[in-house]
């Protein structure tokens, strides 16, 4: 898929302030999704858009509730708690923890999270399914892989993928449905793609090789600046922010969990 020609990363984008903004953005990201859908011969409905509001204000938030959004994914556990017990009274929204999880906040994620994406040591599997098991509720998760092989980055490294994987049954509150990675932040194509590619073809072994490997068929991947790219080397999720809610003052760095890793 690496021969079609998709448009370059946007890097600047205007802050959403109003929901006619926000319907209007989300509005373009589906056209994108759908011009990179019929740029390889893929149906819309096999991409999921993931809205991705940390640092968004409870009022921004609440018009992309009334723009249709009811799925949001945060970083920081601690803002993501915070923002379901203030908007508890939209009971069908649902909350996806995209960021490195310490053990010590499992239960919060156990409590309260439709889907966590950053599933990457047998540590914090274990604290997740011990604290679900008491809440009484089950989690889709992710397993975050490094493609890109940056120490700046969480997730396991593509070779530990498959022993991982194989632990994973023994968890029984943890429902697997995929990988997820961080590409490059770069804006060159022929840098990012391959950190796609990995993923689609971990994947593809997983399913093989695995245990559960019919259980590995989503791929989060794909973020503002290269969503496009993704979806052409198959993202089934792709986790889209600051192009619907406008860019961040801060580098991206900055609102990971705890300052270690982008």
């Amino acid at each position: 898929m690496n021969d079609v020609a998709a448009p370059a990363p946007r890097a600047l984008y205007e802050k959403a302030e109003t929901l006619q903004e926000i319907q209007t953005n989300l509005g373009d990201i589906q056209a994108r999704i759908q011009a990179a859908c019929t740029r390889v011969g893929r149906n819309q409905s096999e991409v999921r858009l993931l809205p991705v509001s940390k640092t968004v204000d409870e009022a921004r938030i609440r018009m992309a509730y009334q723009a249709g959004c009811r799925l949001l994914g945060e970083n920081k556990v601690q803002e993501a708690y915070g923002k379901w017990e203030t908007l508890s009274d939209l009971g069908d929204l649902q909350w996806a923890i995209i960021g490195h999880l310490q053990t010590n906040k499992a239960k919060f994620v156990a409590r309260f999270a439709h889907e966590f994406q950053a599933l990457d040591n047998l540590r914090v599997a274990e604290a997740l399914d011990r604290h679900l098991q008491a809440e009484g509720r089950s989690l889709d998760v992710f397993v975050q892989v490094n493609t890109s092989h940056e120490d700046s980055k969480f997730g396991l490294q593509p070779a530990d993928v498959l022993a991982f994987a194989k632990a994973l049954p023994g968890y029984g509150a943890l429902r697997v449905r995929g990988l997820m990675t961080l590409a490059l932040f770069a804006t060159d194509q022929a840098q990012v793609r391959p950190c796609f590619v990995r993923l689609r073809e971990l994947r593809d072994m997983l399913r093989q090789d695995a245990p559960q490997g019919a259980a590995f068929a989503e791929l989060s991947m794909g973020m503002s600046g290269d969503f496009e790219w993704a979806i052409e080397e198959g993202a089934t999720t792709v986790r889209v922010g600051q192009a619907i809610f406008g860019s961040r003052k801060l580098p991206d760095s900055y609102y990971w969990p705890e300052g270690h890793k982008a």
